[in-house]
């Protein structure tokens, strides 16, 4: 590992990654008596995790969402398994809350999943921008296509758009969002001045009028530019084209794979395409891995909470998470069934990446990988004392050249209380991790960047090229690139 008094350490991006449900990522663990994750619904509960999240200096909360339910274990449309363990199910809405969130903080920032693929850009835009302003620029935007048959028949369809057509949705979706939020309104337009009696200049203020194949919109946008007009956009595409649209438009793209390796190429892929075809500094697209840490203050300690999460975990909500990812059945298989040797090639690679990150896994059931599932979801999950898991946290950054961490929590709010006493201080140490916020009170843009000022779209973006800026004549301003 590096040297820990070296002056010029990459300061990683920490965030905790959360569902507004009874068990997100760790299916059935909400049984633990330490869990509070059955009160999603309790306003004082987020109220509570923000203040506890922003004490310990997380850049922000990540709250995941779905729109439909994991009918695919046991299927199809059965949606029981999922009702019954809580596995993502109920599942309540988590734009509200942010709000109340950041109303009890000053620099935590606040990522939420929203698809382009169920909801109109026009009433999209109004709702980002609302929150942007209420949270003084503190907004994140994590774009997904969706991904859930269950979600589409509940809009009218009779099943998901096509993988790749959704991307196509998306790119238009993208163009009206950014004329909507960056060029139909100029910086200075709002005036709020009583002696002259104008509020806003009406000839600062102008439709967009967009006609495309999926969207007409003529504008112009309701609300006014909020403090980082465009909230810091997120994506976590890893298809050839997800990975072409994060290289376009993410700042930060959230990445997932049982070890480094299987991210690495993902990452260097991306950034590649971002700077030869779309003009982009790689280093502005900072990528975020999912992980779950399960901390002890020995080794010992770690691991026997790791047995015992395990434990009191769901294997049927596990399977019914893993069916809604993958659209695999599990459920035709034998308990006893190795499936490194069953005739689905998907099921072979994806028990064959695994086995290669947890040799100690002897024969790979359904029942092993629900395990496997169990603490942290699909993400890999790293035990041990602060020590030993910031030396993992190292080896992913050194190898993936990745710029930070969603941790996701076994146990909401103790894991995350793990974290903040035990890991942050350890990240510290080797100055992995900042000692404060490097914009106190500032957008989640800066803090994410580290860069004070930094409120919009870098220059290199392509959504800054829609940018109407203050004092220039709307004859003179891009509407569209």
């Amino acid at each position: 590992m590096a040297n820990p008094e070296e002056p010029s350490r990459k300061k990683l991006i920490i965030n905790a990654a959360v569902l507004m449900s009874p068990s997100g990522f760790s299916p059935g663990l909400w049984r633990n008596p330490a869990d509070q994750s059955s009160r999603f619904d309790d306003l004082k509960f987020w109220v509570k995790l923000a203040q506890t999240l922003e004490a310990a200096k997380f850049h922000g909360i990540f709250i995941a969402d779905a729109l439909g339910g994991y009918e695919i274990y046991k299927g199809p449309h059965n949606l029981d398994p999922c009702i019954l363990t809580g596995s993502q199910f109920p599942n309540i809405e988590p734009l509200s809350v942010i709000s109340a969130m950041a109303a009890v903080t000053e620099s935590l920032g606040f990522s939420v999943t929203v698809a382009t693929t169920f909801e109109h850009p026009y009433h999209l835009a109004r709702r980002l921008s609302t929150v942007d302003h209420l949270t003084q620029g503190r907004l994140g935007w994590n774009i997904v296509t969706g991904y859930l048959d269950s979600a589409a028949r509940n809009f009218g369809l009779t099943k998901q758009v096509e993988h790749d057509q959704r991307y196509v949705i998306a790119e238009e979706y993208m163009q009206v969002m950014y004329k909507l939020l960056e060029s139909s309104w100029r910086d200075d337009a709002v005036r709020n001045s009583p002696q002259s009696g104008i509020f806003t200049d009406p000839s600062c203020v102008r439709e967009i009028n967009h006609v495309g194949e999926h969207f007409n919109v003529p504008g112009p946008h309701i609300c006014h530019p909020s403090p980082q007009r465009t909230p810091l956009l997120l994506q976590a595409g890893a298809s050839k084209v997800g990975k072409a649209f994060a290289a376009q438009h993410a700042e930060v793209i959230f990445v997932s794979g049982p070890s480094p390796g299987a991210v690495a190429s993902n990452i260097a892929e991306t950034r590649q395409l971002a700077q030869e075809k779309f003009g982009r500094d790689p280093a502005h697209l900072k990528c975020v891995a999912l992980v779950c840490p399960v901390l002890g203050r020995t080794e010992e300690e770690a691991q026997e909470k790791h047995r015992e999460y395990v434990k009191q975990g769901s294997v049927d909500g596990a399977l019914a998470l893993f069916g809604g990812w993958t659209g695999i059945d599990l459920s035709k298989y034998g308990e006893d069934e190795e499936l490194r040797e069953v005739e689905s090639n998907a099921i072979k690679s994806i028990t064959e990446a695994w086995s290669k990150s947890f040799p100690g896994v002897k024969k790979w059931t359904k029942t092993a990988l629900a395990h496997q599932i169990i603490v942290g979801g699909l993400c890999p999950t790293i035990i041990g004392t602060a020590e030993q898991v910031a030396d993992e946290l190292e080896r992913w950054v050194e190898l993936a050249n990745l710029d930070g961490f969603n941790f996701s929590a076994a146990i909401n709010p103790e894991s995350f209380i793990d974290i903040a006493e035990m890991l942050l201080p350890e990240l510290r140490r080797r100055g992995l991790f900042w000692d404060d916020y490097a914009v106190k009170g500032g957008t989640l843009r800066e803090n994410s960047y580290a860069i004070p000022g930094q409120k919009g779209l870098p220059a290199d973006h392509p959504g800054a090229q829609y940018h109407w800026k203050a004092g220039v004549e709307a004859a003179d301003a891009p509407v569209s690139n």
